[in-house]
C-alpha cells in the first residue's frame, strides 16, 4: 500500500506527454514514466520478481499495480542500470543492464518528424507526429498481451495470450479459446460439444472484430454479446483478461464501495467466459483428472502416479503398460478395466458407436491395441467412446457414464486411497450377435469427493439401463431370426425399434411430396422425390425415396437400410430423419443435400454453380470427404457396413460443396471377424464394380474401395472412365489398359495430361498425382492388394496440408 500511494502521488504530477531524447532508469521504478491526463493510467518499470522489472501499463489507483500490457512479456530487464529511453530517432525502446535493446517499438527513422510518445486517458501507449494531427506511427492498442481495455479491438490479427491459453478469432470468424500446450492442442470454448450456432455464434461476419465498451458490453462479430454483471454503473473501470487458469473475465475496479463488497482499489469478477473451472482443457495433464469441489485440484487415475508431484499440469504417468508391442498379437484375456464412475475425457476418440451394450464398447477396446480405454454413457442410449490417450479428464458428480481404464490382468499396482473394488464377477455374457463371449473381471473407482454421494443413485439408473438394452437386443433377435413370429407382433417390435426415427404415413408423403411430383434422382433401388414436411410453423425439405416393387418383394433391404442409417451420424453421410412401411409402400426420408449429385458437376453442367466446372480446391475436398465417409462405414460403424454401389450419382453435394454419401440400398453388414460375405445376387453400377461379382467371390470392404478409385480418377479427369476410348475413336479402353497408362503417368511424374483440361492447368500436381497413385492402387485385381479406405482417407488428409493456392501450369 505504502508503495501504491507513492505511485498515486507521483502521477498527479506525471508527464503525460514526452519528446525525443527523454528517459528513465530501472532504479526510478518509484515514479512512472507517463501518467494519463486524467490520471487513471501508468506506466513505468513494474515489479516481476527478484531484482526483475516489466516495462507496463497498469491502472493506477489499484491496490496492487495490475499490468494490462507489458512491452517485454516473459523477458524481464535487470533491475540495475536497465532503462526505458524514447531516442532521437523517435524509437521507444528497452534495454538490460548490458546495454542490450531486449524490446523496441521499431519505429525509427525521425526525419522531418515532431515524435513525442504519450499515455492517452483510454490506456493507450502512442507515439504519435505531432506535427499531424491524430498521426499516431505506433500504439499499443495494436500490441495486446493479455488484456483488452474499453475501445481496444481485438482483431484477425490480434490475439490475448497467457501460458498455453490464446483468446483468438479462428479462420471461420468466430472467437474462441484455445489450449496449445506441449503435448496437445484443443478449442475448448466455446462449446466444442456444439456446433456454430449451438453456442449462438455465427461465422458469416468475416470482419472478425471483438470490443469491450464503457458500459461493461462485449460485442464480438460473430454474434457473441456478454456483459459485467454491473454493466451501465457509471464511471467503473473495467478490463478483459484471459488468465493462467485458461478462463477469460471481466474485472471491475471498485473505487467507491458500489462494487460488491471488494474495498476501493480491488477487483471484482462482473463476467467469466468458462463457468465451470475443469471444462479449460489442460489444466491437469495427461491421465489427469481435474475436480472442483469447490476449490481446484487434479488427481492421477488408479495405477498411475504424478509426473511431477510440484506441478499437477504435467500429468500423470502409468505404473503399467497396456499396448502391445505389435498390434496383431493383442490377447484380450491379458487385460481388465478399472472403472473410475462419474468421470470423462474430451477428444483422441478412436470411434463412436450409439446404441451399443456395454460388452460390446468393452470388446472393441479390447481388439485395438491403441485403446487405452473406453467412455460408456447411458443418457438415453448406450453411447461408446474407445480413446487412444486420455488427456482433459473431470470428474462431475451428474456426468451420465464413466471411464474404464485398460490394465493388465495381473496388475495389482493400483492407486491406495480409492473406493474398495467389488469382487470380480466371471462367467459368459453374450454378445450382440447371440454367441458366447469370455466376461472379463473388472474393478470399480469412485475419484475422491467432497459432493454428494451419487452412487447409488447412477447404479441404479445404469441397472435400468442395461436391462432396457436388454430388452432391445431381444426384440432385434426376434425380428432378424424368428419368422414364426406374427405379422402383428413384428409390428410391434419394430415400433419399439424404430423410436428413434419418426414413422410416416404414406398418406404424410404422398402429401409432402405433392403427390411424388418432383423427381431428384433415380436408381437400381428406387426414386427419389423432392418433399416438404411442415412442423410446428415451420417447413423442412426433404428427400424422400420410394424404392421399386422388386426391392420391396423382401423387408431385407428396407430393414438394414434403416437400421444402419439409423445407428451412423457422420458429417460426410447423407442422415435418414424417418421411414413409411405401409403394406406394399417401403419408403425413407433423408436429409435434402442441395447441390445434387457429383455427376452433374462432373460430366454436366454444374448444377447450382451457374454452369462451370468444378474447381480442383472443390475437387479435393470432394473426394477427402467421401473418403472419410467410407472410412466411417467400414472401420467406425457397429458392423463393418459396405456400400456395395459407389459412384458418383451416390455422392452427394452440399451448398458448400462438401460430400454426402447417399444410398444405402445395397447395404450389407459384414462381421468384422468375417472373411467375406456371399450375396444372393450381383450388386453395383457397371463401370464400377470390382471383379469379384463377376467371379462369384465373397465380397467385402473392398469392394468399395475398387469402386472409390475409379471414382477418384473421374473427379481428377472430369470424365468417365467407362468413356474413354482408343487414341483413334475406336473400341473402348479396357480397365488393364488404364492402369498401364496409369503406371505410365506414375513412372514420369508428370500427371498433367490425365488433368481435366476444363482447369486450364490450374490444380495442385502433388495432389493429382497422389490421387492417380491411390487410384492405380484401388484397381489391383486381388482385394487384399488394395488399401482401405482408413488408409486412403489418411493419405489424401496428408496431401490436404498443401498449399492451398493451386500450381498454375503451362
Amino acid at each position: 500500500m505504502r508503495q501504491c500511494a507513492s505511485s498515486s502521488s507521483s502521477s498527479s504530477s506525471g508527464q503525460h506527454t514526452l519528446g525525443t531524447g527523454s528517459s528513465m532508469s530501472v532504479e526510478d521504478h518509484a515514479r512512472p514514466f507517463l501518467v494519463s491526463p486524467d490520471g487513471t493510467f501508468s506506466c513505468g518499470f513494474l515489479e516481476a520478481g527478484d531484482n526483475a522489472y516489466y516495462f507496463s501499463i497498469w491502472f493506477t489507483a489499484t491496490e496492487n499495480r495490475t499490468a494490462v500490457w507489458t512491452a517485454n512479456l516473459g523477458d524481464p530487464v535487470n533491475g540495475r542500470l536497465s532503462s526505458i529511453s524514447f531516442g532521437h530517432d523517435g524509437k521507444l525502446a528497452l534495454a538490460d543492464a548490458n546495454g542490450t535493446t531486449v524490446w523496441d517499438s521499431k519505429t525509427g527513422g525521425s526525419k522531418g518528424k515532431q515524435l513525442t510518445v504519450s499515455l492517452l486517458d483510454t490506456g493507450n501507449l502512442v507515439i504519435a507526429d505531432a506535427g499531424r494531427a491524430a498521426a499516431w506511427v505506433w500504439q499499443s492498442f495494436d500490441w495486446p498481451t493479455d488484456t483488452l481495455l474499453p475501445s481496444q479491438p481485438l482483431t484477425k490479427d490480434k490475439k490475448l495470450v497467457a501460458g498455453y491459453y490464446t483468446l483468438y478469432y479462428d479462420n471461420d470468424n468466430v472467437l474462441r479459446l484455445l489450449y496449445d500446450g506441449p503435448d496437445i492442442a484443443s478449442i475448448y470454448w466455446p462449446n466444442p460439444d456444439r456446433d456454430v450456432f449451438g453456442n449462438g455464434r455465427t461465422k458469416y461476419n468475416s470482419s472478425r472484430v471483438g470490443v469491450l465498451d464503457d458500459t461493461g458490453v462485449f460485442l464480438s462479430s460473430d454474434n457473441l454479446r456478454v456483459q459485467a454483471s454491473d454493466q451501465g454503473v457509471p464511471g467503473v473501470k473495467r478490463r478483459l483478461t484471459i488468465e493462467q487458469d485458461g478462463n477469460v473475465r471481466i474485472y471491475s475496479l471498485n473505487n467507491n464501495g458500489t462494487t460488491g463488497s471488494a474495498a476501493p482499489g480491488a477487483w471484482t469478477v462482473t463476467w467469466a467466459a468458462v463457468q465451470q473451472p475443469c471444462s479449460v482443457h489442460g489444466l491437469c495433464g495427461k491421465n489427469a483428472v481435474c475436480q472442483y469441489q469447490p476449490s481446484f485440484r487434479c488427481s492421477c487415475l488408479p495405477g498411475h502416479v504424478m509426473a511431477d508431484p510440484r506441478d499437477g499440469r504435467k500429468g500423470c504417468v502409468p505404473t503399467f503398460n497396456v499396448t502391445a508391442a505389435n498390434c496383431s498379437e493383442v490377447a484380450p484375456e491379458r487385460f481388465t478395466f478399472v472403472k473410475v464412475a462419474y468421470t470423462d475425457f474430451y477428444g483422441y476418440d478412436l470411434g463412436y458407436n450409439e446404441s451399443v451394450t456395454f460388452g460390446y464398447c468393452r470388446n472393441i477396446c479390447l481388439r485395438m491395441c491403441l485403446c487405452t480405454a473406453f467412455s460408456y454413457r447411458l443418457d438415453g442410449s448406450g453411447k461408446c467412446y474407445p480413446k487412444s490417450v486420455l488427456f482433459n479428464g473431470y470428474t462431475s458428480s451428474v456426468f451420465p457414464g464413466s471411464i474404464y481404464l485398460k490394465v493388465p490382468s495381473d496388475n495389482n499396482n493400483l492407486n491406495a486411497g480409492s473406493a474398495a473394488a467389488p469382487p470380480p464377477s466371471t462367467g459368459l455374457a453374450c454378445k450382440s450377435n447371440g454367441s458366447l463371449a469370455p466376461r472379463y473381471p473388472q474393478r470399480t473407482y469412485v475419484m475422491p469427493s467432497n459432493g454428494p454421494n451419487w452412487t447409488y443413485f447412477f447404479a441404479f439408473a445404469t441397472a435400468l439401463g442395461v436391462v432396457e438394452l436388454l430388452f432391445v437386443a431381444a426384440a432385434w433377435w426376434f425380428l432378424s431370426g424368428m419368422e414364426s413370429v406374427p405379422s402383428s407382433l413384428q409390428a410391434g417390435y419394430r415400433m419399439v425399434m424404430a423410436s428413434q426415427f419418426r414413422r410416416f404415413s404414406y398418406r404424410e408423403l404422398k402429401s409432402a411430396t405433392g403427390n411424388f411430383k418432383e423427381e431428384l434422382g433415380r436408381g437400381g433401388s428406387g426414386v427419389v422425390y423432392r418433399g416438404v414436411l411442415d412442423k410446428n410453423d415451420t417447413t423442412a425439405v426433404v428427400a424422400v425415396k420410394k424404392l421399386t416393387d422388386n426391392v420391396t418383394q423382401s423387408d431385407e433391404e428396407f430393414w438394414a437400410e434403416v437400421t444402419v442409417l439409423g445407428r451412423i451420424n457422420h458429417i460426410n453421410l447423407v442422415r435418414i430423419w424417418g421411414f413409411c412401411s405401409e403394406r406394399k409402400h417401403k419408403l425413407l426420408v433423408y436429409e435434402h443435400v442441395e447441390n445434387e449429385s457429383l455427376d452433374r458437376h462432373l460430366f454436366g453442367a454444374g448444377i447450382g454453380m451457374g454452369g462451370r466446372t468444378l474447381a480442383w480446391g472443390e475437387r479435393y475436398r470432394i473426394a477427402l470427404g467421401a473418403a472419410r465417409g467410407l472410412a466411417y462405414l467400414h472401420h467406425e460403424c457397429l458392423e463393418w457396413v459396405i456400400h456395395c454401389d459407389v459412384k458418383p450419382e451416390n455422392i452427394l453435394l452440399t451448398r458448400d460443396l462438401d460430400a454426402k454419401i447417399a444410398d444405402f440400398g445395397l447395404a450389407k453388414l459384414s462381421g468384422r471377424d468375417s472373411a467375406g460375405v456371399h450375396l444372393a445376387q450381383m450388386r453395383g453400377t457397371a463401370g464400377y464394380m470390382a471383379p469379384e461379382w463377376a467371379l462369384g467371390l465373397p465380397v467385402d470392404a473392398k469392394v468399395d474401395v475398387y469402386s472409390y478409385g475409379i471414382v477418384l480418377l473421374e473427379i481428377v479427369m472430369g470424365s468417365r472412365v467407362s468413356d474413354q476410348t482408343t487414341a483413334d475413336g475406336g473400341e473402348p479402353i479396357e480397365l488393364w489398359q488404364i492402369a498401364q497408362a496409369l503406371r505410365q503417368v506414375v513412372a514420369s511424374g508428370d500427371v498433367t495430361s490425365l488433368v481435366d483440361g476444363r482447369l486450364q492447368g490450374q490444380f495442385n500436381p502433388r495432389q493429382a498425382m497422389e490421387m492417380v497413385k491411390i487410384s492405380l492402387s484401388c484397381m489391383e485385381e486381388r482385394s487384399s492388394n488394395r488399401p482401405t479406405m482408413d488408409d486412403i482417407s489418411k493419405a489424401l488428409t496428408a496431401c490436404d496440408d498443401e498449399d492451398e493456392h493451386p500450381a498454375y501450369l503451362s
